[in-house]
């Protein structure tokens, strides 16, 4: 009762979520990788003392290419798995037309190893066998350990490059503004508190995913991110001195 408690909890918990969840991952990890290099980019400008205009030529140009490289990449390793299922779905149901005996004496290994014995085990196997298709899926789950990927692989680049640009552009917000309306401010100092935000936004998001603590999320994906930035910070200051 309690375990079924705080299931229904953690679903209320999701709420507007929910609708994303197939493809929140992509979200997530597409915004971190958006931000922490986008950022990196900002800091090093910063440390070598470049100008504004520098940093949001850098900033649009890593932005754009690290976003369309991510995404092709998502899309590709996608494909691949799915290509790679179907390829080894074939051959099960090749197996099954041509070696019938022998994939029902797997069937029959698998279920045995799991405590299935006697006249149960054989209506196991039975009423699996009984069906072609349902028993090319136990075969790809329980033999292979592979599962269909039901998402497309082309919404999966979408969403990776769309999260990589909009979280992303986060540290350049103040850049661009500052380049049409000039500020008498640390342009830098209020892009390191956006993004800093921003890393907490994702990493809260990112628990969604992993089921841990919030806050540990959070304080994760910020010290991930400002670690990347002090060292891109610091060569960027080293490289300005030593030219």
């Amino acid at each position: 009762m309690a375990k079924h408690y705080e299931h229904k909890l953690h679903q209320q918990d999701k709420g507007f979520l929910s609708k994303f969840s197939d493809y929140l991952g992509e979200f997530v990890y597409g915004g971190i990788d958006g931000s922490v290099t986008t950022f990196a980019v900002v800091a090093g400008a910063a440390g070598a003392g470049l100008s504004s205009t520098v940093v949001i030529i850098l900033g649009f140009a890593n932005l754009l290419a690290d976003g369309f490289a991510m995404a092709v990449g998502a899309y590709l390793s996608k494909q691949t798995e799915q290509q790679n299922y179907d390829k080894h779905k074939k051959v099960e149901y090749w197996e099954i037309e041509h070696l019938p005996e022998k994939e029902k004496e797997e069937i029959r290994e698998i279920y045995r190893a799991k405590g299935f014995e006697g006249e149960l085990l054989e209506q196991v196997v039975a009423t699996i066998t009984a069906d072609k298709d349902r028993w090319v899926d136990v075969m790809m789950k329980e033999e292979l350990e592979m599962m269909e990927e039901s998402r497309s692989p082309l919404a999966m680049g979408a969403v990776t490059f769309l999260s990589f640009i909009v979280v992303g552009l986060i540290p350049l917000l103040v850049y661009v503004y500052d380049y049409f309306n000039p500020i008498s401010l640390d342009l830098f100092v209020v892009s390191s508190v956006m993004t800093g935000i921003a890393f907490l936004f994702v990493g809260w998001m990112k628990t969604f995913i992993t089921e841990t603590s919030k806050w540990k999320g959070m304080l994760e994906t910020l010290a991930l991110g400002a670690a990347a930035a002090i060292v891109s910070y610091a060569v960027g200051n080293w490289l300005e001195k030593l030219f």
